[in-house]
């Protein structure tokens, strides 16, 4: 198990702008007010976060290219997130 059953997780919305190697991507974050504690004042100011595919999407061996809208689980420390499903 990942944490406790309480914890509410951080998802949004976001584009993939670069893939990586070992299936990492840089992913734009569309909406700032679901950021963590770190979120800055200026709303213009884009995010870009790295992110990792899910076990799922690993499994069925969905593909992310660059410009597809993903749906991302944010860790609640900030910097990294958890692809979970293509938009």
């Amino acid at each position: 198990m990942s944490g406790p059953k309480n914890e509410k997780l951080l998802i949004t919305r976001g584009v993939v702008t670069e893939a990586l190697p070992s299936t990492l991507f840089r992913v734009e974050i569309e909406n700032k007010t679901d950021l963590p504690a770190q979120a800055t004042e200026d709303k213009e100011e884009e995010k870009e976060i790295l992110a990792y595919l899910s076990g799922k999407m690993r499994m069925h061996r969905i593909k992310v290219l660059i410009g597809d809208s993903v749906e991302v689980v944010l860790d609640p420390y900030g910097g990294k997130g958890r692809i979970v499903k293509r938009l």
